[in-house]
C-alpha cells in the first residue's frame, strides 16, 4: 500500500508512559491529562505504547483504547505514534490495522525481542508489514532490550527503500550504528535518537530529532535542547544535554519503566504503578531521584511547594 501522507518527523517525541491505577488497570482519564502536560511543553510528538509504555503488558482491547485516547486527545496538535511491535508478523499487523483506525499519524515497530531472527528474517518481516498498511512506518532498533537483535545498517537501507518506511529510532547507544544508518538512508527517512545522553551529538551528526523516556519528566529542558540545537545556539544545546544527563541516568536505578514513574511521582506528578513484575523503587531511591532532580533544576528544594499537572 501507498503512505496516507508525507510524514516530516523530527524534534522530541516523547514515548509516553502509560498511567495506571493502583490496581494495575489503566487510568485513561490520566493519560489524557498527561498528554496535554507533555503538550503544554511543546513535544514535537508523542509516541504511545512504546517498550517505555509498557506495550508489552496490555492486551489487545487495552492498546486499543490508549492508541484511541491518545488520537483523540491530541487532535492533530502533533503526530501521534503508536507502537505496534510485537513477536509475530501476523500480530504485528494485525495491531498496525487497530492503529489504522484509530487514526493514528504513524507506527512504530520494535524488533521482535523473543525470538533472534536473522537479517533476512528482519527485511521480510518488516516488509510485510509496510506492504499491509498505508501509515508511516517508523522501525525501532533496541538491541539491549530485544534480546540482541540488531536491524543492521545494510538491512535498513534495503528497507528504506519502502515508500512508507519514514523513520528508525535506534536506542543501541552506539553512536557508530547511528552514523551507519545516517549513511544508510535517503533524507527523506529520519533516524531518530532513542539514546537520551547522545542527544545533542546525534544532532550535530544529521539526526532529526529524539525520543527520549527523560522528555516525560524533564520536556521542557529536552524540547529547549532540540529547539537551541535547532536556530544554531550549539552552546545551549550542549548545556542542555549537559542538564539532562544525570536525569536520564537516574532512571537506570530502577527496573525499566519503573524509574520513570518513580521521577514523576517525585515531581508530584503521579500517574500511578508499573504492571506486576515491576515494582516501585525503595525510599532511598527515591530520595536519590529527588536529589538529581533538584540538582538539574527540576524541583524545587523539599521545603518549596511542588509544581502539580494541570488537572
Amino acid at each position: 500500500m501507498m503512505p496516507r501522507s508525507a510524514l516530516a518527523l523530527h524534534g522530541i517525541i516523547p514515548p509516553v508512559v502509560t498511567p495506571l491505577r493502583e490496581d494495575e488497570e489503566l487510568d485513561l482519564p490520566k493519560l489524557r491529562e498527561f498528554l496535554e502536560y507533555l503538550l503544554g511543553h511543546g513535544v514535537h510528538g508523542v509516541f504511545v505504547l512504546g517498550t517505555n509504555s509498557e506495550f508489552y503488558a496490555f492486551d489487545e482491547a487495552e492498546k486499543q483504547a490508549i492508541m484511541t485516547a491518545a488520537v483523540e486527545q491530541v487532535a492533530g496538535r502533533v503526530p501521534v505514534l503508536v507502537g505496534t511491535g510485537a513477536e509475530s508478523t501476523r500480530e504485528v499487523i494485525r495491531l498496525t490495522r487497530l492503529a489504522e483506525a484509530a487514526g493514528a499519524d504513524a507506527v512504530s515497530i520494535v524488533t521482535p525481542y523473543f525470538v533472534h531472527p536473522s537479517q533476512r528474517e528482519l527485511f521480510e518481516h518488516y516488509r510485510r508489514i509496510a506492504e499491509q498498511t498505508h501509515l508511516p512506518v517508523v522501525l525501532y532498533n533496541n538491541p539491549g532490550t530485544c534480546g540482541g537483535v540488531h536491524i543492521a545498517p545494510e538491512t535498513l537501507a534495503r528497507l528504506a527503500e519502502f515508500p512508507n518506511i519514514f523513520g528508525i529510532k535506534d536506542s543501541s547507544g552506539d553512536l557508530q550504528n547511528t552514523l551507519e544508518y545516517l549513511r544508510a538512508v535517503p533524507p527523506r527517512v529520519a533516524v531518530l535518537m532513542g539514546r537520551d545522553t547522545l542527544i545533542y551529538t546525534a544532532l550535530l551528526s544529521g539526526a532529526r530529532g529524539a525520543v527520549p523516556a527523560s522528555a516525560n519528566i524533564a520536556p521542557a529542558l529536552c524540547v529547549r535542547l532540540y529547539e537551541a540545537f535547532a536556530r544554531g545556539d550549539l552552546e545551549g544545546a550542549r548545556k542542555a544535554q549537559e542538564q539532562l544527563h544525570p536525569v536520564r541516568m537516574c532512571l537506570r536505578w530502577a527496573t525499566q519503566p519503573a524509574g520513570v514513574k518513580a521521577a514523576l511521582e517525585v515531581l508530584g506528578i503521579p500517574v500511578g504503578p508499573c504492571r506486576g513484575p515491576v515494582l516501585r523503587p525503595d525510599a532511598d531511591i527515591l530520595m536519590r531521584m529527588r536529589q538529581v532532580l533538584e540538582q538539574a533544576g527540576l524541583l524545587a528544594p523539599r521545603s518549596a511547594p511542588i509544581a502539580r499537572m494541570p488537572g
